[in-house]
Parts: C-alpha cells; sequence; structure tokens
C-alpha cells in the first residue's frame, strides 16, 4: 500500500484548439464556473471549477483523435439535460445502463467526450458483482 491516501479526484484536462469557442461550449452551454489560471503558467490554458474540482482546457494545434476516453458531469436532472442538449442541435448518444444511473454523452466542440450522469440511487460494487463471487 502506498504511504498516502488518495483522497478525491482533483481535476480533468482536455485539449482544445479554439479558446474562444471552447470557453463559450464550457462556460455557456454547460454553465461552468471559470477561474483565474495560476500566474505562473506561460502556456494558454482556461479552468473552470464545480464544487472544488477543476475542468481545465489546454490549447493545442491540433485535438485529441476520437477515442472512448472521457470524463463525466454529474447532473441534478439528466431528462432536463438530455432535452436541453438535443434542444440546441447537439447530438446526445445514449449507452449502456448502470443500475441506478441515467446517463448520455455529448461532446465537446474538439470532440472531447463528455458523459452527462445522474444518480439515482447510489452505486452498489456487491450489487454489480460477477454472479457466483
Amino acid at each position: 500500500m502506498p504511504p498516502f491516501t488518495v483522497t478525491k479526484l482533483d481535476h480533468v484536462s482536455v485539449l482544445i484548439t479554439d479558446v474562444d469557442r471552447s470557453r463559450r461550449f464550457y462556460r455557456d452551454i454547460l454553465g461552468m464556473r471559470e477561474i483565474h489560471r495560476p500566474r505562473t503558467f506561460d502556456f494558454v490554458v482556461v479552468w473552470f471549477e464545480i464544487d472544488g474540482q477543476h475542468v481545465h482546457l489546454l490549447l493545442k494545434d491540433q485535438a485529441d483523435a476520437p477515442s472512448p476516453r472521457h470524463f463525466a458531469l454529474r447532473v441534478s436532472d439528466v431528462a432536463a439535460a438530455r432535452r436541453y442538449f438535443q434542444g440546441l442541435g447537439i447530438p446526445t448518444q445514449e449507452t449502456t445502463l448502470i443500475p441506478g444511473a441515467d446517463r448520455f454523452f455529448i461532446h465537446d466542440p474538439d470532440g472531447n467526450r463528455i458523459e452527462i450522469i445522474q444518480w439515482l440511487r447510489p452505486y452498489s460494487s456487491e450489487e454489480n458483482a460477477p454472479v457466483g463471487h
């Protein structure tokens, strides 16, 4: 065992190719709160904060290759979120069910995959254990 304890997820970073376009998506579409990046940074990055956790948008020349890699945003009403994104013309992708959750995926303007999830009840590892174990 390591001599420390991981206490929570601190942040995720995603690659973007257009700061203004991504800022509008994360701030105006997703409703995230932009915060100041560290003044010691000498590269372009935009930081957003959600309840003490961060999403960092790193400016690069090319977007990441399409991938199943993603981060998830927990929402209070996934059905309302699904209608909201569809109403804005943002495609929603349904996915494999998780007992006790409703979820779907969207993509940001650079193709970064984002899971939108609402837990209807706490996740149970025991309930999801392989049969016979």
